[in-house]
């Protein structure tokens, strides 16, 4: 697999281990999941299935940050207490991920669950002379950590201009550099706030990511992302905090995903331009807006449009078609490669063809004398069976034109609307494209 690789500027091979580690910037629980979300999650969605098709055993860690400023201001508006809004809102999303078809991440932690993680990790960066208190905050030297700035490849004026954008405070006085960001902070009068060596208060936002991905997955992960918009100050900022306490590469690979855009502006909850992915399954089939949203390359920003609800509506009628047009041994053949279809359910499909072994009219008159042998012999029986399912299903996966297809462009750099093409192709050829749907998780 070849993987675009922020930090390079290029597509570069990717090559975890047996088991790969994965971290995912998740949801501030405050709205529902729009589709720049939706996108981010269903990229790794598929990442993690091709990882898990090609034999690994993949750990992917999504965070949810269920206390920032955002969470609290919107908390104050609505008159509720802010954990309860993120309980609220995380289980919508949840719902919503699920109908998408997205699996289920190796863990979810939240940022209320790594104080002490942060703790730790803020009190070794003072002591390490990476950081600083100032009124009543701590905050990070970005001048002690020489590679800050590597993976944006920002100039300073560049970064400046972002941080005033996304929340990084330029203009604090009590900072030693417009560019060092807060670990620590004073809790406002009504916030939530823990107690610590500096004071009472809470974590600013990057520490929270730095302290889960090292606690979930250790000092150095496979592979770490989200959307482009994370790139600087978020990510950058992650790097600085871990890099200078453990002494090793936080992340050996960095991917991210375009924005969706409405009208060519970024969907943003701040802006308010938000499609929402619960809507459009309210009133679509969830495989259609699966679809629609792979029509896209993850890293490509894009704008939203309707019609690309309806070429995914065709693209899914089309598939369905020539799967009720592919021959019994086809039908047969996608069952043995879906992993939601069990053996009875192929041996129903089976049976009609090729009956049933006449009796042994020996055995019937014998038949309360031989149970027992006749069980040890039928459980042999469904152990041969099984094993030789397996052997064809192994077989007939490599033989299956879409699935090779879907393979090949999904290690080119996740190459996701290739696949779909390429499955137009085989569709178009007469025959079925479930198993190399299956792959992309639209279930036919």
């Amino acid at each position: 697999m070849r993987l675009y690789d922020t930090a390079r500027r290029q597509v570069v091979p990717f090559e975890p281990g047996p088991v790969a580690t994965l971290y995912s910037c998740g949801i501030t629980p405050y709205d529902a999941a729009h589709l720049g979300h939706a996108a981010v999650y269903l990229t790794f969605d598929v990442l993690v299935r091709r990882l898990a098709d090609l034999g690994h055993q993949v750990r992917l860690v999504r965070n949810v940050t269920d206390v920032d400023d955002d969470i609290l201001r919107k908390a104050r508006e609505k008159g509720v207490f802010y954990l309860d809004m993120a309980a609220e809102e995380m289980a919508r999303f949840d719902v919503t991920m699920t109908t998408l078809g997205i699996l289920a991440p190796y863990r979810s932690p939240r940022a209320t669950s790594a104080i002490a993680d942060v703790l730790t990790l803020v009190g070794e960066l003072l002591d390490r002379g990476h950081a600083y208190r100032a009124g009543g905050a701590v905050y990070y030297d970005v001048t002690t950590f020489g590679a800050f700035g590597a993976l944006s490849r920002l100039s300073p004026s560049e970064m400046l201009a972002l941080a005033a954008e996304r929340g990084g405070r330029p203009d604090d006085p009590a900072k030693r550099n417009p560019l060092d960001f807060v670990l620590w902070q004073p809790s406002a009068p009504g916030e939530p706030s823990w107690e610590s060596r500096w004071g009472p208060g809470r974590p600013g936002w990057h520490i929270e990511c730095s302290a889960l991905a090292m606690r979930e997955l250790g000092a150095t992960i496979d592979l770490h992302g989200g959307g482009d918009d994370l790139i600087f100050p978020h990510h950058e900022c992650e790097i600085a905090q871990a890099e200078v306490v453990t002494g090793q590469v936080f992340s050996r690979h960095w991917l991210h995903v375009g924005m969706v855009c409405l009208d060519g502006v970024k969907m943003s909850k701040s802006l308010g331009n938000l499609v929402f992915a619960d809507d459009l399954m309210a009133h679509h089939e969830p495989a259609v807006v699966r679809l629609a949203l792979l029509a896209h390359h993850y890293r490509e920003r894009w704008d939203w449009s309707e019609s690309d609800l309806k070429e995914a509506t065709e693209r899914l009628a089309r598939w369905r078609a020539a799967r009720e047009r592919a021959s019994p041994a086809a039908r047969l053949s996608s069952l043995a490669m879906s992993p939601e279809v069990d053996g009875a359910e192929i041996g129903a499909e089976l049976r009609p063809a090729i009956g049933t072994r006449p009796r042994d009219r020996d055995r019937d008159r014998d038949r309360d004398r031989d149970r027992d042998r006749d069980r040890d012999r039928d459980r042999d029986r469904d152990r041969d069976r099984d094993r030789d399912r397996d052997r064809d299903r192994d077989r007939d996966s490599d033989d299956d034109p879409g699935l090779q297809a879907v393979r090949a462009c999904l290690d080119d750099d996740l190459d996701a609307p290739r696949a779909l093409r390429a499955l137009d192709a085989v569709v178009a050829g007469g025959a079925s494209a479930d198993a190399g749907a299956a792959l992309l998780g639209v279930t036919l």
